[in-house]
């Protein structure tokens, strides 16, 4: 068994975030730490991954709460390894596509349309008389009909 000996200072330190970001992390469920006879907190250091993934995850735009829930399939809860990282990754690579095919529409209608929450009714490339769009919803109805 692997002792949790890792300050809170120092795995903020070598993965680059701030001791709040690890009270954030911990706070949501995502690392864990023990406590130590002075009441301090220490990490195992396996967390060290555990913050790269998440830290990976959240740069392609992936929520905390799908990492949490990714991590919460893992066997015992346990640290994710080579593989896991591929698997995740994996599952979340068509959510990135539908993300990214979402964002190359938006950035192909914008100059002449933004999906008719129109911001310009001279000049509006989609006719909407009588704001028929407006039972879509609020907003870039058109655009949003095929959001992630």
């Amino acid at each position: 068994m692997k002792i949790a000996n890792w300050s809170v200072g120092k795995v903020a330190q070598r993965c680059g975030v701030k001791v709040s970001t690890l009270h954030f992390y911990e706070e949501k469920g995502l690392i864990q730490s023990s406590r130590n006879n002075g009441n301090q907190r220490r990490y195992k250091g396996e967390v060290l991954r555990r913050i790269a993934i998440i830290k990976a995850a959240q740069k392609i735009g992936i929520s905390l709460a799908s990492i949490k829930t990714a991590f919460a399939a893992l066997p015992d809860n346990r640290t994710p390894s080579k593989q896991d990282w591929q698997l995740l990754s994996s599952a979340w690579r068509d959510d990135l596509n539908v993300r990214i095919a979402y964002m190359e529409k938006l950035r192909d209608s914008l100059t002449g349309c933004i999906g008719c929450g129109c911001l310009s009714m001279s000049n509006c490339p989609i006719y909407n008389p009588e704001d028929k769009l407006s039972a879509e919803g609020s907003g870039a109805v058109i655009l949003d009909r095929h959001s992630p």
